[in-house]
């Protein structure tokens, strides 16, 4: 079992930032790929990035490339959605998610409200 609690999530003008951050627990959550989803009002939930915890394998949606930002620290089992130049599309709740593959989520965490207002 892996426990995911994200954190960080707030309201920006836009054009502002926000960093989330998601605190993983559990005997095995280091053998996952770390994903980020959003899920808009009204909307699918969709991927936003992914990293493994070595730091590798960083993969973003094109509606987020060269705006956000995905590292991870292995000292303190959490991984980090940096968001920066933000839009008011990019209002949503944002989960962090345990991947067993690129596209299989495993385990998903509560999520945390993001709000960009124009």
């Amino acid at each position: 079992q892996v426990q995911l609690v994200e954190s960080g999530g707030g309201s920006v003008q836009a054009g502002g930032s926000l960093r989330l951050s998601c605190a993983a627990s559990g005997r095995t959550f280091n053998s996952y790929i770390m994903g980020w989803f959003r899920q808009a009002p009204g909307k699918e939930r969709e991927f936003v990035g992914r990293i493994t915890w070595s730091g590798g394998w960083i993969y973003y949606a094109d509606s987020v490339k060269g705006r956000f930002t995905i590292s991870s620290d292995n000292a303190k089992n959490t991984v980090y959605l940096q968001m920066n130049s933000l839009k008011p599309e990019d209002t949503a709740v944002y989960y962090c998610a345990a991947m067993s593959t690129s596209s299989k989520v495993d385990y998903w965490g509560q999520g945390t409200q993001v709000t960009v207002s124009s």
